[in-house]
């Protein structure tokens, strides 16, 4: 059997999870990844990420709040511009393609523009933004919401687990706090906004197809929860007992039959008791809830549910309950054109299109398998993690690229993708720009 001769994707796909590679060894911790906002990690990889933007043939700045910034002209100067993008920081003990692969496939994509000696008739960014996990000061999207304009003043008070305030954070990464309003872009600046994401879910996988359309992006809301009862000696009586742990155990429970029941994702994964001792009653439990679904009035209803039920649950036990709200994010839908751009750059990869179990690049096989039928409507599928396309919505429309990652497993060392896969996205969002282009200026 004659063996494939390798394409100009397959090259690029390699060269990008070899740099996703790269980019995870900027980490803070020495046995996993882990980059956070304004580190040092950050500007190492930034100074990386413009180098190879530079490569690609763009021109690169940082702009006012550590976002690391490039752009392609059109035809001709002053043009309006298409955004790619996503992010470069993560969560502690990362995977390395959770938003990283986004601007990596951005910039392959810039640079086959660039190469191609045929302008586009607006111009093209990339944004590979520093801040989207909220790792470090706890709220998320800080670098995108930054570029939309919507910066919040009382953020500079924000501090990370090493009271740091994140004026203070700014100003020891070189950026000037009072002018973090210049990385503001204005409506009329850009045309659109798509961002390439790994699934961080396993329907394309279960379903055997390597890239999905998303729809929208799940509305979320953010709660610190706290249960007070009583401490006190473990060989209390029962009928003295206001155990705040117990309290909170079942209203955890209770969250998880109220979130199934009404069809929406809710997390808690934050869990502190006090006093901690083995044989103390405990008399204070805090603990958090992430609330999220695709309709903000689901989500919504939701949480008066949870938190009739929690109030009715501390009630009988003879306990308190507390509840703040630390984060709250609208649902975004995804405008239908650009869903349409994304739809025919997938079309345009599926006589291609890899098998769901194609080999891993560090595992042994092969990443060619069946193909799918030239006839298959792309997948549609609502994202329910947040992404810096919900920041973005707020200047101008987005859209966004789904990729299968292995197992569906994201913010995890075992994150995972092929380069099959990789080079397919590559094409798709190569495709789906070219797209958007010959549709110009109707844009």
């Amino acid at each position: 059997m004659t063996a494939a001769v390798p394409t100009v994707s397959d090259a690029e796909a390699a060269v990008i999870l070899a740099r996703c590679d790269e980019l995870a060894r900027h980490s803070s911790l020495t046995d996993g990844i882990e980059r956070t906002y304004l580190s040092a990690e950050h500007a190492a990889v930034n100074y990386r990420v413009a180098g190879w933007m530079t490569a690609a043939g763009l021109t690169t700045w940082q702009d006012a709040a550590g976002n690391q910034c490039a752009r392609l002209s059109g035809s001709t100067r002053g043009l309006p511009a298409l955004m790619l993008g996503s992010h470069l920081d993560t969560v502690r003990a990362a995977g390395r393609y959770d938003g990283i692969l986004g601007v990596l496939v951005a910039i392959a994509v810039a640079g086959r523009i660039a190469a191609s000696g045929r302008p586009l008739p607006f111009a093209l960014e990339i944004a590979a933004f520093g801040d989207e996990e909220g790792t470090r000061f706890g709220t998320t999207l800080l670098g995108s919401r930054a570029v939309a304009g919507t910066w919040l003043e009382s953020w500079w008070d924000l501090r990370d687990a090493g009271g740091v305030s994140l004026r203070e954070a700014f100003l020891a990464f070189g950026l000037d706090p009072a002018k973090v309003g210049d990385a503001a872009r204005a409506p009329q600046e850009l045309l659109g906004y798509l961002e390439a994401h790994i699934e961080q879910g396993p329907v394309l996988e279960e379903e055997g197809r390597a890239l999905g359309v998303v729809t929208g992006i799940a509305g979320a809301r953010r709660f610190l929860l706290t249960v007070t009862g009583s401490a006190g000696h473990s060989g209390t009586p029962w009928p003295r007992r206001r155990d705040a742990l117990a309290g909170a155990a079942e209203g955890i429970t209770t969250i998880e039959r109220i979130a199934r029941a009404e069809g929406l994702t809710a997390t808690v994964g934050h869990l502190r008791v006090f006093p901690d001792a083995v044989n103390v009653i405990p008399g204070k439990v805090e603990f958090s809830l992430d609330l999220r679904a695709p309709d903000d009035a689901d989500r919504d209803r939701g949480w008066t549910l949870i938190e009739s039920a929690l109030t009715d649950i501390c009630g009988t036990r003879g306990l308190d309950l507390a509840s703040t709200q630390v984060h709250e994010a609208a649902a975004v839908a995804c405008s239908p054109r650009l869903r349409a751009a994304i739809a025919t750059g997938i079309r345009s990869t599926e006589p291609t299109t890899a098998p769901a179990d194609a080999a891993r690049p560090d595992e042994g096989g092969s990443d060619s398998g069946p193909e799918a039928p030239a006839d298959d409507a792309p997948r549609e599928l609502p994202s329910i993690a947040g992404h810096d396309a919900m920041a973005i919505a707020a200047i101008t429309d987005v859209g966004m690229l789904f990729v299968r990652c292995a197992g569906g497993i994201s913010h995890h060392p075992d994150e995972s993708v092929t380069a099959a896969d990789v080079a397919l996205a590559v094409d798709a969002l190569e495709a789906a720009v070219r797209a958007l282009a010959a549709d110009y200026p109707a844009l």
